[in-house]
């Protein structure tokens, strides 16, 4: 804690002499609150302030808030005033009509850098995580009662006109038997992880009668036909349900995913690839819809900043509130992707505790499939709010003219803002919660996809992903702190730099200066890397560092478990070199997608050497010591 500390008074200094202001109060009413709350005010308190900051950014004045005094006499409040004053009127505390975005910045940096922070909750926040999550279920089941006939009736026909070209495609795949299923690296709902996947022999009698068969799905060829023979076919009853599990996110609450049974997991990712193949090939998705690359967002959040004419809309609980009722209406025309994607949806999920409850919604992250379904559903609402806000039926050319307007990325929404009041209106009334603190249109501040803007200028700060490494073996730690070092010195706070760089080489020894493209745990400077040595024989640059390594579990695959998988391998390294030039932006395909691949993969595409005596997630790793390139 005291590292963080040191961290955020230094930053704080650093943001005055940029700003022309004192930190000095700041700094001790800062110490004082941590002494006296601990962790919880950087972590917590300070990013609920900054989020009430930036929505006095959108609405242009400063209004009272009850953790922080008041300026005597004025409207600012007391802690970090300096900044405030740059920013908002002291008397009035209306936004001035030329505020200092180096102040601006400042704000957001010293209120915001702690908030994802990846520590563990308290037991008392886990348990409301999870009665969050069952609460979730309950509205979603409320919310189904109230939609009418005619609000499924418009929004099945905005879906039809928005993705008929794409689903017949899919149903056509899945008609024909050209599915092409994989597995992932993580851990599933009934326990198998990395090569054991492929000798999982548990299928559901609801992806037989879906088409989605094990003997064409299991099974390398027919010749191994007999081994159906051991495979568990289990009734609806009898299927194993999601886990719903924690991760750490932030210190106010964790992350709360559905792990998946292996077999739905496998079949999701097979319908995942028939719909992205036929996604990227489609002349108007893609302006509209974004899986991999979130620049698009961020660049209509800039332009918003400036003209004002989009908003950016967040979700809460998004993939929660996602009401299954609403993707089999979007699906109902195409029977057949409509019975498969129903197939690969776990019904039951077990929480935590050993509660198994029946799901409403259509599926909670984990699922391969929930990403790109929330982002069709979100698409359609806001087509739905823009359509009853211009009361008029669109067409297909009004999509076109709205689509450098509108833009989703999962959760992260933009709309137009002459219709925002009335998407909100619809996505509230179709089961969805608008985050009003993470949602802006009245103002020139915007933020999408981790990106945030006043006015056209780029405000984005630097987050704190991990506590300080207090030995060289905390691998992870010393990974995220020389990230952490390289962003802030990217963003101009060299002397807070300086600082981390002599904290780091009391763990690393060797800190050589790299470019941000090296292997190798260094520094970034604007002046380029410095080489040490040339390599003896290829005559290229080297520096002496650490490089993190990390290597698969031990996991032996052979017999017919093996030969699947090496089969499915080249079929997906032949697919993925199909899909990139349909890709326009290749370099930033979103590992998400393809959660068993790394980025050089994904554009030279091959099968691992030991990948059936390995495989599955790193459970450690390791950190080695030797000469390579800064490049």
């Amino acid at each position: 804690m005291k590292s963080l500390m040191s961290l955020w008074s230094r930053i704080a200094e650093e943001s005055a002499v940029q700003c022309y202001t004192s930190a000095s109060h700041d700094i001790n009413t800062v110490m004082a609150r941590v002494e006296h709350e601990g962790i919880s005010f950087l972590t917590i308190s300070l990013p609920d302030f900054g989020k009430v900051i930036q929505k006095w950014l959108d609405q242009g004045q400063v209004a009272n808030h009850p953790a922080f005094l008041t300026e005597r006499g004025g409207s600012l409040p007391r802690f970090l005033g300096g900044f405030f004053s740059r920013v908002f009127d002291r008397s009035s505390g209306l936004l001035l009509d030329e505020p200092c975005i180096d102040s601006i910045r400042a704000l957001r940096q010293l209120t915001l850098m702690f908030g994802k922070v990846e520590f563990p909750c308290s037991p008392a926040r886990n348990r409301r995580a999870v009665a969050n999550y069952i609460k979730c279920e309950q509205e979603v089941r409320e919310s189904d009662k109230e939609l009418s006939d005619s609000d499924i009736r418009e929004f099945r026909a905005m879906s039809d006109l928005l993705y008929s070209t794409l689903l017949t495609k899919v149903d056509r795949d899945v008609y024909y038997g050209r599915l092409v299923p994989k597995h992932g690296p993580g851990s599933t709902a009934d326990g198998s992880s990395g090569n054991q996947k492929f000798v999982n022999l548990s299928w559901t009698t609801r992806l037989e009668q879906a088409g989605l068969t094990a003997s064409e799905n299991l099974l390398p060829n027919e010749r191994f036909v007999s081994l159906l023979e051991d495979v568990d076919f289990l009734e609806p009853a009898a299927e194993v349900p999601a886990k719903v599990t924690l991760v750490p996110k932030t210190l106010k609450t964790p992350r709360v995913i559905a792990m998946e049974p292996t077999c739905m997991q496998y079949m999701q990712q097979a319908l995942l690839r028939s719909l992205l193949e036929h996604f990227y090939k489609d002349d108007f998705l893609g302006k509209v819809i974004g899986f991999d690359d979130q620049v698009p967002n961020q660049v209509l959040a800039r332009q918003g900043s400036l003209d004002q004419r989009t908003a950016t809309l967040d979700l809460s609980d998004a993939s929660d509130r996602v009401s299954n009722q609403l993707v089999r209406s979007m699906l109902s025309r195409w029977p057949h992707v409509s019975e498969a994607v129903d197939a690969t949806r776990s019904r039951r999920a077990v929480m935590p505790g050993g509660e198994v409850i029946r799901l409403s919604k259509y599926a909670s992250m984990g699922s391969a499939l929930c990403f790109p379904v929330e982002a069709m559903v979100f698409t359609t609402l806001i087509f739905v709010g823009i359509q009853r806000s211009l009361n008029k039926s669109l067409c297909r050319q009004d999509l076109f003219d709205l689509a450098d307007s509108v833009r989703v990325y999962g959760d992260d929404l933009i709309v137009p803002v002459d219709h925002v009041t009335s998407v909100v209106r619809v996505l509230e009334h179709f089961g969805a919660r608008v985050g009003t603190s993470k949602s802006f249109w009245t103002g020139k501040f915007r933020e999408s996809c981790g990106r945030e803007y006043f006015n056209g200028h780029d405000v984005s700060i630097t987050r704190v992903r991990q506590a300080f490494p207090t030995q060289r073996q905390d691998v992870t730690e010393v990974e995220s702190l020389v990230s952490l070092r390289n962003q802030l010195y990217l963003s101009g706070y060299w002397k807070t730099c300086a600082w981390l760089d002599d904290v780091l080489r009391d763990l690393l020894i060797h800190f050589p200066v790299v470019l941000p493209t090296s292997s190798v745990l260094g520094r970034v400077s604007f002046l380029g890397y410095q080489a040490e040595k040339v390599h003896p024989s290829l005559h290229s640059p080297l520096v002496k560092g650490y490089v993190v390594k990390a290597k698969a579990p031990k996991d032996s695959l052979g017999g017919s478990g093996a030969l699947l998988k090496c089969l499915l391998k080249l079929d997906t390294s032949a697919w993925l070199r199909d899909l990139i030039p349909w890709h326009s932006s290749d370099t930033s395909l979103d590992l998400a997608l393809f959660p068993s691949a790394r980025k050089s993969d994904l554009l030279n595409p091959e099968v691992s050497s030991d990948h059936l005596e390995r495989s599955g997630r790193p459970k450690s790793s390791s950190m080695k010591l030797g000469w390579r390139s800064p490049l």
